[in-house]
């Protein structure tokens, strides 16, 4: 398998290469040179199977002979024995025809954990075999930051700085980056919001003198690998509710289109999803390029689902990749369109996108709304991008018959002030994280400047 460039002028790699350079070198976002496609029978025999042997089953055909088949059961093995969860991805009911897949079971109580702690073996286990070493740089709105120094903490082989909007994510977001001791991992407090913080990180990668002399690695949703380790957790809800005899839906509280994109991913590779639902709290751009046909920035406004207060989904581009009939050229002219603040879709790529996704949007009112709605009527409580996910999916239904899965991103103690405004209940965080509000904090406020941030990650790095 070879992996090719959204903007088709940087040269093929190999999955191993890809999952190691992030960022192709042209700006782009490598995908597979194909989608593979696994029939009714393959799928069929998921049923049953261990989380860690489905996503054997569903990642090989992408990695290729990266890894030896018993070496990456062996990672996947590792990459999971941390989750509290046997089934690791659980769903749960929480109406008649409506689930909850959990994706909070990892050890940052966040669905990053699903694909983080699995590229940290794998880099681990490629860069030992390569005699290199890397520097992980991150750009966060709160909950990859943290799943990336959990995974990453203690490297030999890895250096990792993380940037987060400063004053923009939960306190305990905030803590779960700062409170770690290892020397290999920091993180850094951008005056700025989550775009701008991704923006630096793009910034960086497009600077050749500066990635070549620290040997600059990604590990945010531009990686690869990222994205289909999440293709995992659609195969297995999906298959436990009846797939592939019967079709599924799914809602994806989403702001950089990664987690939605790994759907649209298992849809290509032969998954039978009904519909693909995009939520999106009040920085709603993704819903209103649907709506309307032109992606416009409009500027961020905080919210109590911070991870979702974002302008510019990098993910998204591999979606315009697709409804592009793979035209790398025609990519690049509306990246370059985009930095001037917006681009509008030609009215085909427009019909092929709303003929894979749908959208909705949740304002903070409603958010509030549904985290007491499913507190009142199930018990259960919800983080607040999980609550603009139910929102969305109840707006949505049409069928009732097919089964309507929204995906449960965050435990609830991840965000216990907007929790406890919403439905007066303060969740608590595990036994194992009790006293993370006790921890010494160590972290490096940096001003939103490239070379900034260049000079304190040159300094920091051991390499």
């Amino acid at each position: 398998m070879k992996y090719v460039s959204t903007r088709g002028q940087a040269p093929e790699l190999t999955f191993e290469d890809a999952m190691l350079t992030g960022l192709a070198r042209d700006g782009g976002l490598y995908v597979p040179e194909i989608w593979p496609e696994l029939s009714v029978e393959v799928i069929a025999d998921f049923a049953g199977l261990a989380y860690e042997e489905v996503a054997f089953r569903v990642m090989k055909p992408f990695i290729g002979d990266t890894f030896g088949d018993d070496e990456f059961r062996e990672i996947l093995k590792r990459a999971y024995a941390g989750f509290n969860h046997e089934a690791r991805c659980p769903i749960v009911q929480i109406g008649e025809n409506d689930f909850l897949l959990e994706l909070h079971h990892g050890p940052t109580l966040a669905f990053k954990d699903v694909a983080m702690q699995l590229i940290g073996q794998m880099f681990e286990v490629s860069l030992k075999r390569r005699g290199q070493r890397v520097t992980i740089v991150g750009a966060t709105s709160g909950d990859t930051g943290s799943a990336a120094i959990e995974a990453f903490r203690g490297s030999e082989a890895v250096d990792v700085f993380i940037m987060y909007p400063h004053g923009r994510v939960s306190e305990v977001q905030r803590r779960q980056m700062t409170t770690p001791t290892e020397s290999n991992v920091h993180a850094l407090a951008v005056d700025g919001d989550f775009d701008d913080c991704q923006a630096r990180l793009k910034d960086m990668f497009n600077d050749f003198e500066f990635r070549d002399g620290v040997k600059l690695a990604g590990v945010n949703s531009i990686n690869w690998a990222r994205v289909l380790a999440q293709v995992v957790y659609y195969f297995t809800s999906a298959v436990s509710l009846g797939a592939p005899h019967r079709k599924v839906s799914f809602t994806v509280p989403t702001g950089n289109f990664g987690d939605i994109f790994a759907a649209y991913v298992a849809r290509r590779m032969g998954l039978p999803i009904d519909r693909l639902i995009i939520a999106t709290n009040q920085n709603n751009i993704l819903h209103r390029t649907l709506q309307t046909g032109t992606y416009a920035t409009e500027g961020v406004s905080p919210s109590i689902s911070p991870s979702m207060d974002i302008q510019v989904s990098s993910n998204f581009e591999r979606a315009l990749f697709e409804i592009y009939d793979r035209e790398g050229d025609a990519v690049a002219q509306l990246m370059q369109e985009l930095k001037g603040g917006s681009f509008t879709l030609s009215q085909g790529a427009l019909a092929r996108l709303r003929m894979e996704f749908d959208s909705g949007d949740c304002s903070e009112d409603e958010t509030l709304a549904a985290i007491a709605t499913v507190r009142k009527m199930t018990g259960e409580v919800v983080c607040p991008h999980t609550a603009v996910g139910i929102k969305v999916a109840a707006d949505k239904r049409i069928n009732g018959r097919v089964p309507m899965v929204t995906l449960a991103t965050a435990h609830a103690a991840k965000f216990p002030d907007a929790v406890r405004q919403a439905c007066g209940v303060r969740p608590e965080l595990p036994p194992g994280m009790a006293d993370l509000f006790e921890r010494p904090e160590r972290v490096t406020r940096v001003a939103n400047d490239l070379r900034a941030i260049e000079d304190i990650i040159r300094k920091g790095t051991r390499a």
